[in-house]
């Protein structure tokens, strides 16, 4: 029988109904990293909606591990007992739920993107952001190096953050290692400099995201799948800047190390020539990693109409369609895909009167 975007899919010991997935989408609305009603309502509606996977919007692992002052969070037990009842609302509807746990890095310490996302300083409320080195990335600031030290905390965070996504009941875990944050900080050239065994060579520039897996994997149920969303390019020309094979090669080694699924995505540094960017422009890196590496892909990138998205798993490409702003759009964008393709989604109870 073909395989189609309602096809389950098991996951170490997570089986999803079907392979649509809710992707990661900012909603800026979270004082001291506390999720609310909104994330509720907006999180829960795209579960009633018919997804198979709902991945939270990046949460960070720590205040200065922010982008702005309105991310979620997971630093404290308070933010636990905030996820709970939306983890436990969007399981009762079938759905399964990971939360994508993050670090801006160099990125760090903005303002809310209604005031232009220009850069907080500590005198407002901001901070110092650290990458790897002191290179300047979007904010106008030229952002100090982290230290050894530094970068063990950032670790230590990840695995705390990892055992409270665990408490809270979530089915599985995103790391999120791409769009210029700090993995991808680190990994690409053109953002570190370093000279240490953190930087230079392709083994050195991975060692902090590598090193972060093995120690999250290590406070993991075996059966709770690992997610990772990648910057599998650049999208530069620059001879430092991290290409296609790059990102192949990582997948393969994250593969080694426990994780299950690679979302390949692309871009955080520079800005993409809109000439490049049309439905399914970042297909064929998902399809690219899963022929090389054998691990799970997820697709993503204006994948927006339902013949599109099961045509990409029907074909072998990905096994995952990730969905962003169409989902935004249409929250049961699921069970509407699901009479255009003649396929059958199972429909809540009190919606069936509508289908």
């Amino acid at each position: 029988m073909a395989l189609s975007i309602f096809s389950p899919l098991t996951i170490r010991g997570m089986t999803l109904k079907n392979r649509l997935v809710v992707s990661p989408m900012q909603q800026y609305l979270t004082p001291d990293g506390l999720v609310g009603t909104w994330h509720m309502v907006h999180l829960g509606s795209r579960a009633v909606g018919g997804a198979g996977l709902i991945i939270t919007e990046c949460s960070a692992v720590s205040p200065e591990g922010r982008n702005t002052l309105f991310d979620t969070g997971l630093w404290n037990d308070e933010q636990v007992a905030a996820w709970q009842p939306i983890v436990q609302f969007v399981q009762e509807q079938g759905a399964k739920i990971a939360i994508q746990l993050w670090h801006a890095g160099g990125k760090g310490s903005h303002r809310h993107p209604q005031e232009g996302m220009t850069y907080l300083p500590p005198t407002e409320g901001g901070w110092l952001p650290k990458g790897p080195s002191p290179t300047a990335l979007g904010n106008g600031l030229a952002a100090e190096a982290l230290t050894l030290a530094e970068m063990e905390t950032i670790k230590a965070n990840f695995v705390a953050a990892t055992q409270r996504a665990v408490q809270a009941g979530f089915d599985s875990i995103e790391l999120h290692a791409a769009h210029g944050y700090v993995f991808h900080q680190f990994y690409s050239g053109l953002t570190n400099h370093r000279t240490d065994q953190y930087g230079g060579s392709f083994e050195n520039r991975i060692r902090l995201l590598v090193e972060t897996v093995q120690a999250m994997r290590q406070v993991m149920p075996e059966a709770m799948p690992l997610l990772a969303r990648l910057s599998v390019v650049d999208y530069s020309d620059d001879p430092r800047a991290w290409q296609l094979a790059d990102g192949v090669r990582l997948s393969a080694i994250l593969k080694v190390h426990g994780v299950d699924v690679v979302t390949a995505s692309g871009g955080g540094f520079v800005t993409v020539d809109p000439a490049t960017v049309f439905p399914s422009y970042q297909v064929p890196m998902a399809e690219k990693i899963k022929t090389e590496t054998g691990v799970i892909t997820g697709a993503v990138g204006m994948i927006n109409e339902a013949q599109q998205a099961n045509a990409i798993i029907a074909s072998g490409q990905a096994d995952l369609v990730l969905m962003a702003r169409e989902l935004l759009r249409d929250p049961y964008f699921p069970l509407r895909a699901s009479r255009e393709l003649h396929l059958t989604a199972e429909v809540p109870q009190p919606y069936k009167r509508a289908f």
